[in-house]
C-alpha cells in the first residue's frame, strides 16, 4: 500500500507539472461544465487518453466526482493517483469485484456523484466499449457524457491501448459530447445494440490511431 502511494503521489506531481505547460482547447456541446444542477451523469473516455481526464475534470467541471479502477495493483497505484485530484476511486473490473463495484458505483450516483469510466479498460481490446457503462446507466437512468481527447504531439506507447502521452507545451483538444441517454432492453439483441450504439459514438469524436 505504501509503495502504491508513493508512486500515485509522485505521478500526480509529474502530472500536474505537465498540464500546466499544455494548451487547452476545451468545448462543452453538453452545456455541463461548472453545473451543480445537472444530475450525475456517467463520463467515458478511452483508456490511452486518460492522462488529461483528471484535470479537466477538476478544472471545468468543478463537480463531485468518483472513478472505476481494477482491482489489480496497476488498479491500486492508479486509485492513489486520482485521489490527488479529489476524484474518488470505485475499485473493480469485470473480471474482479464487477458485481461489488457496480452496487458501489450506483450509491455513489444516489449520492451526486458523476462516474468516471474508459470502458476499453483495464485490458481491452483497445477503443471496445464493454457493458457495464451500459448496465450502470440502466440502471440509474444516468445520462452518458462521451468526452473526447486529442493530442496535437504525443508519444504513444506500444502498449495494448497504444497509450498516449501528450509532449510538454503542445494543444490538447477536449471536448464533452452531447449526453446520451441509454435506452431499456430486454432481450442481449437488444443490449448489443444499445452497447454498439455507444461505441459508435465514442469513436466518433476521436481520432483513432491504431
Amino acid at each position: 500500500m505504501r509503495k502504491a502511494s508513493v508512486i500515485g503521489a509522485v505521478g500526480a506531481g509529474i502530472l500536474k507539472i505537465l498540464n500546466a505547460t499544455l494548451r487547452f482547447r476545451f468545448e462543452d456541446r453538453a452545456g455541463i461544465a461548472g453545473r451543480g444542477d445537472v444530475p450525475p451523469v456517467i463520463w467515458i473516455f478511452w483508456h490511452n487518453r486518460v492522462v488529461v481526464v483528471p484535470h479537466t475534470y477538476n478544472r471545468w467541471l468543478r463537480r463531485k466526482g468518483a472513478a472505476l479502477t481494477s482491482a489489480s495493483k496497476d488498479g491500486e497505484i492508479l486509485a492513489e493517483f486520482i485521489q490527488r485530484f479529489g476524484i474518488r476511486p470505485v475499485r473493480g473490473s469485470s473480471s474482479r469485484r464487477g458485481a461489488a463495484a457496480l452496487l458501489e458505483m450506483v450509491g455513489l450516483m444516489e449520492q451526486g456523484y458523476d462516474i468516471g469510466i474508459t470502458p476499453d479498460g483495464p485490458r481491452g481490446p483497445r477503443y471496445s466499449l464493454n457493458p457495464g457503462v451500459v448496465k450502470l446507466a440502466q440502471k440509474t437512468g444516468a445520462l452518458v457524457l462521451p468526452m473526447h481527447v486529442d493530442y496535437a504531439r504525443c508519444i504513444q506507447l506500444k502498449s495494448w491501448d497504444g497509450f498516449m502521452i501528450p509532449l510538454p507545451f503542445s494543444r490538447v483538444t477536449v471536448t464533452l459530447g452531447e449526453l446520451v441517454r441509454v435506452a431499456p432492453t430486454s432481450t442481449p439483441e437488444e443490449f448489443e445494440n444499445e452497447r454498439a450504439r455507444v461505441e459508435k459514438i465514442l469513436r466518433r469524436g476521436d481520432t483513432l490511431d491504431g
